[in-house]
């Protein structure tokens, strides 16, 4: 495929090489490989599950080492909260409040329970009070219209982008949650619940990957609300952002696998989706780094809900970094014995789950200890797994790989093969999901912070089609944040409760109990 000067310096302008462009191009071209799953991983086998003594144990734990630690809670929030309205957009583009057809007859015909359920619970809505207000002063003759009318104005004012406008903004920044005195957004929610788990000695360190376009406004709330939030936490707050760099993005090709191209002649590149953000929690440092995403919280009464979880994945993550540092410096010895040896290969073995090579034993001692440091030396998390009753989120599997080695991989439906039945049959038996509730180390026994683009599965992501401008396209997404991006860390999973995971997906799931007072 040939590129010319105005692409290449399009390329480099970008912060992108020739070489990973032709890279990506091989990748549309030759099909990303599906997961080859060898069984999901349950309770007894993957996922850990304590009992309540040992859940106060590691809560104990990381709470009596929490103020020697560096902690640090890292959000996704880049996404625009236009998904959470898609049923209202489609409701008032295509319902005519002063026609023939009434209400039920649109929610029937389109079996839109979404706008449903919306409709019924308008005045339990965060924001209902704000609506009205706008109403009020852009519909003068509001009382006078019937109840259907009345409900489409209602929305119109929501997602009109003279009025509200609230589908254009970042989901973060979206009223989330009534109080008797306030209302808080996600990303205010996130730092009341930061001081709860992820902070040390009075002092919390949060940082959440932005839009670059919502950079302003994020600053605005932050200032805002920070001194109003520091004193009801008691907590100093150091808050920072980022972007998804552009060096992230990759190309997008026509359904040819030529370089789809804008009208004026020049490439369009995509982001990559979230895997792109494990650049972000490269250039981060801290000792811990908690990662939730922006629209998974609760009204505060069900912190103490979830917030033990927390520190409890974080107790694990503590437990198995120290047992971890301490086989690493037994390998450091020049005197090692056999039975030390032996010692940290079970450990690898059945703590960590990782497979020995059967020649293992058969191996010089350098070897050993070589085999051993590349298991032991690599980033850690603990993943919290909730059981499976149909919310969206990626499976915890043993996956085997091409040289025939098993790990415990966060795998998405869309990289497994569902026209193969031994795969469709692993996948029905899979009985947990990840919420996105992970802990991480990313230092090593000496305190080093990890490359962490070091320990990406390149050779993991999605094709899907797409279009731009009524013209389809193809789209590279690259290895998610949470699966491929992670894929050669020590990966440990533990059940939490489902009641841990309560994302905002749509604008109805803000009627849930989690999200009222």
């Amino acid at each position: 495929m040939k590129f010319s000067e105005q692409d290449l310096k399009q390329i480099d302008k970008k912060g992108l090489t020739l070489e990973k462009i032709e890279s990506q191009v091989e990748q549309f071209k030759n099909g990303i490989p599906f997961i080859d799953l060898e069984s999901p991983a349950t309770i007894g086998h993957g996922i850990l599950k304590f009992t309540d003594a040992e859940r106060k144990a590691y809560i104990s734990a990381y709470d009596a080492k929490r103020n020697d630690l560096s902690i640090l809670k890292f959000v996704p929030a880049s996404g625009a909260a236009t998904r959470m309205f898609k049923s209202l957009f489609n409701f008032i583009t295509e319902f005519n409040p002063d026609g023939d057809e009434s209400l039920y007859t649109y929610i029937s015909k389109n079996k839109n329970l979404d706008l449903a359920l919306f409709l019924v619970g308008l005045d339990k809505l965060p924001f209902y009070d704000i609506v009205m207000e706008v109403i009020k002063k852009t519909e003068p003759d509001f009382e006078s219209y019937d109840a259907e009318k009345q409900k489409w104005v209602f929305v119109k004012t929501m997602l009109d982008e003279n009025l509200l406008d609230y589908g254009a903004f970042p989901k973060g920044l979206l009223p989330f949650h009534k109080y008797d005195d306030r209302l808080a957004t996600a990303f205010e929610e996130h730092m009341y619940e930061a001081a709860l788990y992820a902070s040390a000695n009075q002092k919390a360190q949060l940082h959440f990957t932005i839009s670059e376009g919502h950079n302003d406004s994020f600053n605005e709330a932050y200032n805002k609300i920070k001194s109003r939030v520091e004193t009801a936490t008691n907590t100093d707050f150091d808050i920072s952002f980022s972007f998804q760099k552009e060096s992230t993005d990759t190309i997008a090709l026509t359904p040819e696998k030529e370089p789809f191209r804008e009208a004026d002649g020049t490439l369009l590149f995509r982001p990559s989706g979230h895997g792109a953000l494990i650049e972000n929690l490269n250039d981060l440092d801290a000792d811990i780094v908690f990662i939730k995403n922006i629209d998974n919280l609760v009204v505060s009464k069900y912190n103490d809900n979830s917030v033990p979880f927390k520190k409890l994945i974080a107790g694990v993550l503590l437990e198995v970094q120290e047992q971890v540092f301490s086989h690493l410096k037994t390998l450091d010895k020049a005197d090692i014995s056999e039975t030390e040896l032996v010692e940290i290969a079970t450990f690898v073995a059945k703590k960590l789950n990782e497979d020995i090579s059967l020649d293992f034993e058969k191996s010089t001692r350098e070897d050993q200890v070589k085999t051993l440091r590349g298991k032991l030396n690599r980033p850690i998390r603990v993943c919290g797994m909730v059981i499976n009753e149909g919310e969206p989120g990626g499976g915890p599997f043993w996956v085997e790989d091409a040289n025939g080695n098993l790990s415990l991989q966060i795998v998405e439906t869309a990289q497994i093969d569902s026209n193969d039945p031994t795969q469709k049959q692993i996948l029905s038996g899979s009985t947990h999901f990840n919420p996105t509730d992970l802990v991480c180390g990313t230092k090593d026994y000496q305190g080093n912070a990890f490359d962490l683009l070091q320990y990406v599965n390149p050779n993991s992501g999605f094709i899907t089609k797409k279009t731009k401008e009524g013209k389809e396209l193809l789209a590279l997404e690259l290895p998610g944040l949470w699966n491929g991006a992670m894929a050669d860390w020590i990966s440990v999973f533990v059940e939490v409760p489902v009641n841990t995971f309560n994302p905002v997906k749509t604008v109805t799931d803000l009627l849930r109990p989690a999200h009222q007072l």
